[in-house]
This record gives C-alpha cells, structure tokens and sequence, in this order.
C-alpha cells in the first residue's frame, strides 16, 4: 500500500503545482510567460517527486507511463490497477484543493476550468488533439524508458531527464491541448470543474485518456523491438 499512497501524493502534487500555476498564471499564447512558468512547473515537479517518492514507487504519477511499464514487463497488472486507482484519486484529490484555495482566496482561474485540458487551440478538432496527445506521450514514455532502461547507466540524473523532457512537451502542447500525456491528470480537473458547472472539459476528456494511453503503448512497443 505503500507504493500506492506515494503515487497518490505524487500524483495529487502535480496537479497542485502543475495546474495550479497554469490556473494563476494563464496560458495565453500573446503572453507567452504563463508557458513557460507552467511548463516548468509541471517538469520541475516531476524532478521533485522523481526524487521523492521514486524509491517507493517508481514515481509514475501517469497511467500512460504504469502502462508503459506493464507492457516492458517491471509492473504486474494488480500493480497497474492499483497504481491507476491511486494516481486518479491524487489527481481528484489536487484539483479539489486548488478548488477550495482558489475559491476561497477568490482568486481568478486564469483557464477557466481549473487547468483542465481542452481543444481550443486546435479549433475543436478531437482528431488533431488526438494525434497531439499521441505524439507528445509517445516522446515522453521513450524517455522515460530510455533513462529507465537496465542497459542505460543514467542513474541519478533520471529524474531530471524525465522532468526537462516534460517541460519541453508542454513547451509544444500548451497551446494546442493544454498538454495532457497523463489521463490522471486531465481527471482530476475536468471532474471538479464539471462539479462547479463546467461541463466542456470533462466533454473532450476522452481524448486526453485515449491519445495517452496510446502514445505510451506505441512508445513501449517501439522500444521494446529497438532493445532486442
């Protein structure tokens, strides 16, 4: 259980600061300050709980990566289960509490749906979200396999590869999905907002759990054959 609690907590932490910076800073692309302060905010909390909680669980705090981690072979299915179970929860979990501090602090959400994802900057177009989820996931598992791989001698430096990497997507994404490449993290704020009465996130969410997902599989897949 231990192992499931520090993916909750990870995963609960990555929408706090993730989202919640990107709820306060805005992402407008004719200031494009708020994507880089919310790219690095969700890379540098990625470094943090690489080195927080990656001896106790791994740190995936994404299903796309449990799952890519499933195919390789270094995660059992009730592990799976359980690590998507407890990274939705954290997720949930986060974005109640930017809820709580937002609303009381009646403080502007600068996204308008607690930094959920959507697909405004492709102009409504699920198919072109779709292919945006797909190609950034599959860049961000092949990293994370890649510094992760018993071949590879990274070590230590893992962390801080997978967080730039994040930052780097994000860089792209922000102005296309929002970035997802983590169905946890597309949950958590699209449920709260569709609770405040927000509804549009939580329409388009299936995208940012389809596209992920398959992002992570095809990047297992593809490297798993480029290893043998």
């Amino acid at each position: 259980m231990k192992k499931y609690l520090a993916e909750c907590i990870g995963t609960m932490t990555l929408v706090v600061l993730g989202c919640g910076t990107a709820m306060l800073v805005g992402c407008d692309a004719a200031a494009g300050g708020g994507y880089i302060l919310t790219a690095f905010a969700f890379g540098l909390t990625i470094v943090a709980m690489a080195y927080s909680i990656g001896n106790i669980s791994g740190c995936h705090i994404n299903p796309a990566v449990s799952l890519a981690m499933l195919i390789r072979g270094d995660l059992s299915v009730k592990d799976f289960i359980g690590y998507v179970i407890s990274q939705c929860a954290g997720a949930l979990i986060g974005a109640a509490l930017l809820a709580l501090i937002f609303k009381t602090g009646n403080v502007t959400d600068m996204t308008g749906g607690f930094g959920s994802n959507g697909l405004s900057g492709v102009n409504g177009s699920a198919l072109a979200g779709l292919l945006v989820e797909i190609v950034l996931t599959y860049i961000f598992v092949t990293a994370i396999l890649g510094v992760t791989s018993s071949k590879q001698k990274h070590g230590s430096f893992a962390g801080l590869v997978i967080g730039l990497t994040l930052v780097v997507v994000h860089i792209l994404g922000i102005g296309l999905t929002g970035t997802s490449v983590n169905p946890a993290r597309s949950f958590g704020p699209a449920l709260v907002a569709a609770i405040g009465g927000n509804a549009e996130p939580l329409s388009t969410l299936w995208v940012f759990i389809v596209g992920p997902f398959i992002g992570s599989a095809l990047a297992a897949c593809v490297y798993k054959a480029l290893e043998k």
